[in-house]
């Protein structure tokens, strides 16, 4: 079902449309845990370190392509809210060929890189072999990365939200089999979690590929539209670069406090890898919403509909912000049951640190969800640059501070837990600013 945002009850159709993108993402995240939980449970705090710092890794590779999809997403969500199936065509073709050409590039890059990665990561000697396993294999489903993202965000951008969470459940729970298959019965070890998510990975980027080409008549580009026009080029350039930069500046921020985290040891990085997922899957509803709420914005903008922008902006941040509330009550209550769930009996060191993170993380979800919707609004509205500058704010001021105060003997690892909640209210009131200039101007 495709939904059109440009009519109806804002708060509704929002809902309605943002609810599967969210239990999609909740699903991919679920496999993610899967990955942490079954790793730290029976295979031990070094594994859990390795998958954990891949996964940060991964996360800033991918993030690249993923910033490019969501580019040309707000590209394809304009078209469509004109009603411009020439130029929507012409879009398709040439962001798919742009952005496959990238995967690929970056898929050869990682390979050839990875003895340089480990450096920058700061990675212990102890940790290195079970990483090198893991990402060996994990990097061979950038692809499948790649074709899932880009045909995800096609059909987001035309308001079906529900045939990519249907792929993504499915990926999700064949991921969470094939985990326990590979590392319980065949005893794989931590190749046997990356070659899970592979296959996972593969069989909904596959998938869902074929379903669209079947289904949509638009990606089947005609003839006439299988050409490079440089004045879509541009623009989809201009907003997929800059929200490439978004995101991979955002994951770039994160991989740097990574590398601070692994000087820590084998026991910060577990605590670290377990606590990041379980933060990842809490406020992962808000960041969905901020994302279909860029698809709302984005084919309201396209209409000429400033007035509808406005008023969904209001319910918008009013909905992040109670169940933001509610996130946040809930995992700084139960922070110390959610860290045992990733970490056996014997690991108390690791779960007081975890726990130590979850408690300053999550009492400032607000910061977070308010700056998902800013993310959205600014990528929407064609002023991706706005999106850069608010990440640089926030992961900058996170980088600086992280290293700043963990420095400081009596403040230590917790510093770099500090440093997040920061970056997060410092960007909300630079967007804040941007927002309410940018509307005083068209007034």
């Amino acid at each position: 079902m495709n939904y059109d945002l440009t009519e109806g009850n804002i708060m509704k159709k929002l809902l309605k449309f943002a609810f599967p993108i969210i239990l999609g993402n909740m699903l991919q995240q679920l496999y993610n845990v899967a990955d942490t939980l079954i790793v730290g449970r029976f295979l031990g705090e070094n594994a859990l370190a390795a998958v954990g710092s891949s996964y940060t890794l991964m996360v800033f590779v991918t993030s690249i392509i993923l910033g490019l999809c969501m580019g040309s997403s707000a590209f394809f969500s304009m078209q469509f809210g004109r009603r411009d199936e020439n130029r929507l065509e012409k879009g398709i073709f040439m962001a798919f060929l742009l952005i496959g050409a990238i995967a690929g590039a970056l898929n050869i890059f990682v390979y050839v890189g990875i003895n340089g990665i480990f450096a920058f990561l700061r990675v212990p000697e102890v940790v290195m072999p079970l990483m090198r396993e893991y990402l060996l294999w994990i990097f061979s489903g950038i692809a499948a990365t790649f074709l899932y993202n880009y045909v995800a965000n096609f059909m987001r951008a035309l308001g079906n939200s529900l045939i990519p969470l249907c792929f993504l459940g499915i990926s999700a729970i064949l991921n969470i089999i094939l985990d326990l298959f590979f590392i319980r019965v065949l005893l794989w070890g931590v190749a046997g979690a990356a070659i899970a998510t592979v296959i996972s990975q593969y069989a909904a980027g596959i998938g869902i590929l074929v379903y669209c080409i079947k289904k949509y008549p638009q990606v089947r580009v005609k003839k006439e539209n299988r050409q490079w026009d440089y004045g879509i080029l541009k623009e989809l350039i201009g907003l997929s670069s800059l929200t490439c930069l978004q995101q991979s500046v955002m994951n770039f921020g994160i991989l740097m406090v990574q590398g601070l985290v692994n000087s820590f040891g084998p026991v910060v990085m577990a605590a670290f890898a377990a606590a990041v997922k379980i933060d990842s899957f809490a406020y992962s509803p808000v960041q969905d919403f901020g994302n279909a709420f860029s698809t709302y914005v984005a084919q309201n903008y396209g209409a000429g509909k400033d007035e509808r922008i406005r008023r969904g902006m209001k319910d918008a941040v009013l909905g992040a912000f109670v169940f933001c509330f509610v996130i946040s009550v809930l995992v700084v209550g139960f922070a110390r049951p959610l860290m045992a769930m990733f970490l056996d009996k014997n690991s108390a060191e690791a779960v007081a640190v975890g726990v130590g993170y979850l408690r300053i993380e999550a009492s400032f979800y607000f910061g977070i969800g308010l700056l998902f919707l800013f993310y959205g609004y600014f990528r929407a509205v064609n002023k991706p640059g706005i999106s850069v500058i608010l990440t640089i704010v926030s992961l900058g001021t996170r980088v600086l501070l992280a290293y700043v105060l963990s420095s400081i003997e009596r403040i230590g690892v917790t510093g770099i837990w500090m440093s997040v909640p920061i970056g997060w209210i410092l960007a909300d009131m630079a967007g804040m600013w941007f927002y309410f200039g940018r509307q005083s101007r068209r007034n």
